[in-house]
């Protein structure tokens, strides 16, 4: 059983995002006419001028994207997590209006009334509530289908970056949205896709934002010292030599929250006025006196 628990767990993340995003798309994108990329957003202008059920041609856009991800990216897992991620977006995104949810009284019902004709409202409440969706998919290590695959299969074939991949590909849509809908819907479907991406990168990594910093000094013994002491962060000392003088010149790094940085900031000025420090910022710290390192 222990085997198999990842493969569970990611499953059952993948099935609760697939819910997630197709109530997005159910109570947001389509009653406000956002299309706002990838297969759905095709499937949003095809089911616009036949009336056939989105889910359903969700599914049948998917397959080809499907095989070509098979072929071209590979892997079990690959094939499984698509695999789950595409049946179960195409049947919640058509089962939810047979549900109770979307009834003449339901909850799905009434709010997709109240939020009807104010655009801005259905743009940010679907890009955050479909940003959570992607964001546990990607954390099961998965892919929603769509354009994740043709994203990925742009990024191996001709190596253009992912992020710009995902670009291509949505804006794409978008601008065929904006024939079909209109530009002012296609603006706000931009706008949708910016902050689904935030939103799916917070739940991926986290909010909490941390800062690095690297200071050259003079007096490191006795910067390390006040910040073990008063901060209570560990401090690493790296051996550096001045490109100028070619003297020696010990550089001292570590991890602090965003709310430190001040006190870190007075404790070098107090002990180095003259040193010299640089304040990064990182996503994520794993390890001691941040979240324990895990695999996952």
């Amino acid at each position: 059983m222990k085997r198999y628990w990842p493969l569970i767990r990611d499953s059952f993340l993948i099935v609760l995002a697939a819910l997630i995003q197709a109530l997005s798309l159910r109570l947001f994108f389509v009653p406000s006419k956002l299309a706002f990329g990838g297969v759905s957003g095709i499937a949003q202008l095809i089911n616009h001028f036949t009336g056939w059920p989105i889910g359903l041609m969700i599914f049948i856009g998917n397959l080809p994207l499907f095989v070509l991800g098979w072929r071209y990216l590979g892997g079990r897992a690959f094939v499984a997590r698509t695999a789950i991620a595409i049946f179960t977006y195409s049947l919640f995104t058509d089962l939810l209006l047979q549900t109770p949810l979307f009834g003449p009284n339901g909850a799905g019902t009434v709010l997709i009334n109240e939020l009807q004709g104010d655009i801005f409202l259905n743009a940010l409440y679907g890009a955050i509530v479909s940003g959570i969706g992607y964001g546990l998919v990607y954390r099961a290590r998965g892919t929603s289908g769509g354009s994740d695959i043709l994203a990925r299969i742009l990024n191996n074939w001709r190596g253009i970056p992912i992020t710009q991949s995902y670009l291509i590909v949505d804006t794409a849509v978008i601008l065929g949205a904006g024939i079909v809908f209109g530009w002012k819907e296609a603006l706000y479907a931009l706008i949708a896709l910016y902050v689904s991406g935030l939103v799916a990168e917070t739940t991926l990594e986290g909010g909490g934002t941390i800062r690095t910093a690297m200071i050259v000094t003079s007096e490191a013994d006795a910067v390390s010292q006040r910040v073990l002491e008063e901060l209570e962060r560990g401090v690493t000392v790296l051996e550096g030599v001045g490109a100028y003088t070619g003297a020696d010149r010990p550089v001292l790094y570590c991890v602090i929250t965003r709310a430190e940085v001040a006190t870190l900031k007075a404790i070098v000025h107090e002990v180095d006025p003259n040193a010299f420090m640089v304040i990064g910022v990182a996503h994520e710290a794993l390890g001691a006196g941040f979240k324990p390192l895990k695999g996952k």
